[in-house]
């Protein structure tokens, strides 16, 4: 059910922001709506404000006669008063251009509004003191008080207006002096205004939440002065607005309710923004609710009857509104920006007829670029500045960018007076409004691309650009989709009408745009030059052969291309250039020159193709093989399947080919592929796979894991679960499954599809280099026996070597974590050695053979090794604080890393030279051997090649070693390996060293 207390339905105002009325010119400043409150509220609550701003004026309720003072820097608007009994006369209107309505005498206001009986319109006109005139009474038949034209032009019924008058009186009794800006009116409409005026409790609720709603915009949602969100009158007052949706609020002037918004309200109004006391009330000069209501008080200058004419009366109508600029917070800079924006605005409301409304709009922009001058700009100003000139300039722009369609002889006074405006606009904008350049290139527009540039030239190209298509779709002309013979009919008309449209631009439209570019009409030719080729190449890319009709349109292109650069010549001939950088633009109808683009374009297709086929493997390739035969990515496949028909379809066509265009697509090929190979290779890294090196301590001597191990029956079934976690069952022991996971597997297939594409780059030279219909470059062309794709063979190699090392790694630190850095001589090296560990790397070295294509398995298996070899090192370094080693555990570690060693010179029936595993081995034999020396010898070594490596001084000369930083390349020279074997040694004398030397802690 509706609730009985919805606003009404309003009619349509004049501060319209309906998009499709105003034909796409959008509100620019701020919010467009204001909650809670429609164009009827905001402006029922302007007149509210102007009435009260004016109280003490004739006719308003006041007997101070309202004066005028010149001023040269407002249009001098106020050079002379009207003589009593003279017709009125406006000095605004002569400045900005505007008619005189020249109203019949008979004329009267016969609206719904009718007159105020408190104002007669037909009574003598009184003089003040000082002589000026007074509004009082009229001797003229035609003239009116402003106090019954601004309640007519703002809509305001006779008992809307009383009421306001009655509690304006009510409210300053004996206080007849008391400013505008003082007065917060909401509150003292809300004190003052009872039910009974009204004529029905949901007329007086609706009316009441208006005003609560105008405090809430004024004091919460948009404040001059912001408010926290934690204050407190702001919390009850936003309680106390919420609370009246659903019912009246007690405005008695002894109810808690009534004061306690009282309270709130003086509270947040009378605030400034240092916390120092106030002579004015701040409620509703936040933006941009002030501009809502200013602007509302704007549109009443325009003719309630006639929308395209101003009333003679706005010179009075300026002087009366100024008097709420303080209220509202407005001033003169921001009033020509919006009294500009206004005209502009009801120029396009009234349906874009009336001519002198946007000269009146320039000249105030006139002003508008003198203020943008000024140094001590209010950021709100510069704000609304390049809001609204923003606002303006686009919708000019796009009547501009299409003028064909949006002007023509009988009204080419609209866009006489459209260019002067959009280009004053532009320049206040790019000289005055900081970072308009960054800003305007964000919108999404034609416009953004071109914010600096010539204007009229882009408003020519794109208006030809238009028109032409316009006659495309006229003519039914799409090549795309009709046969070759209905296009070349069709571009045999289109020549002849481009001809016309020609002669018609230079004739109609080329003389006004004089005034803004050197050269239109050759701006305008070399546009339809372009237009016209564009169609005529397409035309003979899709032709097979030249045909008597290919010939007769070439010949027809040729006749129009003359009459354009005769166009051209013609205009240029007054130019600085003489039109030299113009005619460059326009690239000759040449068919040779036209084919050749053609096939450039047909090879740009198939690598946008091949282009797509990438980004959809990008998104769809899971990297799972679709045979045994086939181990390798389907999108490779596609890949190179595209490539070969592009390859074949081009050498098909029946010319002589150019060797810089075999250049060209092979130099797309070459990108296809090594962005392919970038997308394959796109795995991380090692490193990823690395585990993070713990903190270096020293050795308990008898750690208390061991001191429990060697209690009598409590040791046999915790060594036995030690073992099993470091060993697999007993019925996997003969028979071991791989540890390879999914993503391992992947990564092979990469590999494979990494070697498969290697394999096709000699194919793809092939059909290259092979063709008898190239002819071959006068400069340094391709040399034989050079291949097309040397780049992209390095660029595989290279990635299949990353796809190897990262496989490896995984395998090895993510896939065996469990069998290796995770149960390896954890918590003594006898109980926890290798063996089970070699027995799942053999299974999974069988699984990697069986998937990896053979030619690439030696490289795979090699990776593995170097990463298997890691890992060993990081147990006996980098072991944390469940591995300890005695010199006497030595043998077995060398016998362990022994084993290791054999694995990889075994694998794959000898795929590693055992050369090759000897080199790989060289430094984690020489780790191992580190650690089968004596406490003593190791310290003594790190002594010594920390001296050799840090220049510090010999352990004797009385100075401590400095902690050797750890770079992660182990190797029995550097100092950090040895302080890391001193680390792991399980005696008394390496505990000293390391306590006496770094004062590293024991492990816990």
């Amino acid at each position: 059910m509706t609730s009985p207390v919805a606003a009404p339905c309003t009619q349509t105002s004049n501060m319209v922001h309906d998009t499709v009325e105003t034909n796409q010119l959008a509100w620019p400043f701020g919010t467009p709506i204001i909650d809670g409150l429609d164009q009827d509220d905001l402006r029922m609550a302007a007149y509210e404000i102007f009435f009260t701003s004016c109280r003490s004026l004739p006719g308003f309720g006041g007997r101070t006669p309202l004066s005028f003072h010149s001023s040269s820097t407002e249009f001098d608007l106020h050079a002379s008063s009207p003589r009593p009994g003279s017709p009125v006369t406006s000095n605004i209107k002569k400045v900005l251009g505007l008619k005189t309505l020249r109203r019949l005498p008979s004329y009267r206001r016969t609206d719904s509004y009718g007159s105020n009986p408190d104002s007669p319109a037909g009574s003598p006109l009184e003089l003040d003191a000082s002589g000026s005139p007074g509004y009082s009474q009229f001797s003229h038949p035609r003239q009116r008080r402003p106090a019954e034209i601004m309640r007519q032009q703002m809509r305001v019924t006779e008992q809307s207006d009383n009421r306001l008058r009655k509690t304006l009186m009510r409210t300053l009794v004996g206080q007849t002096g008391r400013r505008a800006e003082t007065i917060i009116l909401p509150l003292e409409l809300l004190r003052q205004q009872k039910p009974a005026e009204f004529s029905s409790p949901v007329e007086y609720h609706v009316w009441q939440r208006r005003q609560l709603k105008l405090l809430e915009a004024g004091l919460l949602r948009y404040p001059s002065i912001p408010v926290d969100k934690t204050n407190e009158f702001a919390i009850r007052l936003q309680e106390t607005i919420n609370a009246c949706e659903s019912e009246p609020l007690d405005t008695d002037r002894n109810s808690r309710a009534m004061k306690a918004l009282c309270n709130d309200v003086v509270a947040l109004a009378w605030r400034s923004p240092d916390g120092s006391a106030t002579d004015v009330c701040h409620w509703a000069d936040g933006y941009p609710l002030n501009i809502h209501l200013y602007t509302a008080l704007l549109y009443s200058v325009f003719d309630l009857k006639d929308g395209t004419c101003v009333l003679d009366e706005i010179d009075e109508h300026y002087e009366l509104v100024k008097k709420t600029w303080t209220t509202l917070g407005i001033d003169r800079s921001i009033h020509q920006v919006c009294f500009s924006w206004v005209l502009f605005h009801q120029y396009i409301k009234t349906g874009q007829v009336e001519a002198d409304l946007l000269g009146a709009s320039l000249a105030v922009l006139a002003e508008v670029a003198n203020d943008a001058k000024k140094a001590d700009r209010e950021p709100i100003y510069v704000k609304m500045l390049g809001q609204g000139l923003k606002s303006m300039k686009k919708w000019c722009d796009k009547k501009l960018l299409d003028y064909h369609a949006n002007f023509s002889r009988e009204n080419m006074g609209l866009m006489e007076s459209m260019l002067p405006l959009v280009s004053t606009a532009t320049r206040i904008l790019e000289e005055d409004v900081p970072d308009y350049t960054l800003t305007s290139h964000e919108e999404d527009d034609d416009t953004s691309s071109d914010s600096r540039g010539n204007r009229a030239d882009l408003y020519i190209r794109s208006s030809l650009t238009k028109a032409f298509t316009k006659m495309l779709d006229d003519g039914n002309v799409n090549v795309d989709v009709v046969e070759v013979e209905e296009v070349g009919e069709a571009l045999l008309h289109l020549a002849q009408a481009t001809e016309e449209l020609a002669t018609m631009e230079k004739e109609t439209y080329s003389p006004l745009l004089k005034k803004w570019h050197s050269i239109p009409a050759g701006v305008a030719a070399v546009t339809l030059h372009t237009c016209y080729g564009t169609l005529l190449r397409q035309y003979l890319s899709d032709s097979p052969s030249l045909t008597n009709e290919t010939l007769e349109v070439l010949q027809r292109a040729g006749r129009l291309e003359n009459v354009l650069i005769q166009m051209v010549v013609e205009d240029s001939v007054e130019s600085e250039d003489g039109g030299k950088m113009i005619v460059r633009e326009m690239e000759p109808y040449e068919v040779d020159s036209i084919i050749m683009k053609s096939i450039r374009h047909w090879v740009q297709q198939k690598l946008n193709l091949g282009k797509e086929l990438l980004e959809k493997a990008k998104e769809t390739e899971t990297w799972n093989p679709k045979s045994k035969n086939e181990p390798y990515a389907q999108t490779a496949v596609e890949l190179v399947k595209l490539t070969k028909i592009a390859l074949d379809e081009f050498f098909e066509i029946p010319i002589t080919i150019p060797e810089v265009l075999i250049h060209k697509i092979a130099e797309g090929l070459e990108y296809l592929l090594q962005e392919y190979t970038t997308f394959v290779s796109s795995c991380g890294s090692k490193q990823s796979y690395i585990p993070t090196l713990p903190p270096l301590t020293r050795c308990n001597r008898d750690p208390k894991f061991f001191k429990l191990w060697k209690k009598g029956g409590l040791c046999t079934a915790p060594m036995e679960n030690l073992i099993n976690i470091a060993s697999t069952s007993s019925n996997e022991e003969s028979h071991p499954r791989p540890s390879t996971s999914r993503g391992t597997q992947r990564l092979y297939i990469r590999l494979n599809t990494l070697h498969y594409l290697l394999s096709q780059l000699h194919n793809f030279d092939k059909i290259l280099t092979l063709s008898p219909n190239i002819v071959p470059s006068n400069s340094r062309g391709h040399q034989p026996g050079n291949s097309y794709f040397d780049e992209t063979r390095i660029g595989i190699q290279s990635a299949t070597r990353h796809v190897s090392e990262v496989a490896g790694y995984r395998l090895i630190f993510l896939d065996s974590n469990s069998i290796f850095y995770g149960s390896i001589y954890v918590h003594g090296v006898e109980n926890a050695r290798i063996k089970p560990a070699v027995r799942i790397l053999k299974q999974n070295l069988i699984l990697l053979g069986a998937i990896l294509i053979e030619k690439i398995q030696a490289l795979a298996i090699k990776e593995v090794m170097k990463a298997s070899f890691d890992v060993f090192l990081m147990i006996l370094l980098a072991g944390g604080g469940t591995r300890v080693f005695t010199r006497q555990e030595h043998p077995m570690i060398e016998e362990d890393f022994d084993s290791l060693k054999k694995l990889f010179s075994t694998a794959g029936e000898g795929l590693l030279a055992e050369d090759l595993v000897d080199r790989e081995a060289e430094i984690a034999e020489g780790v191992v051997a580190l650690m089968g020396q004596s406490t003593e010898q190791l310290v003594e070594d790190f002594g010594r090649v920390s001296t050799e490596t840090y220049g510090v001084s010999a352990v004797g000369a009385g100075q401590k070693l400095s902690m050797p930083p750890t770079t992660g390349r182990w190797s029995r020279s550097d100092p950090n390996t040895i302080l890391r074997v001193l680390c792991h040694r399980n005696d008394q004398a390496a505990s000293n060293y390391l306590k006496r030397t770094f004062q590293l802690p024991k492990r816990r």
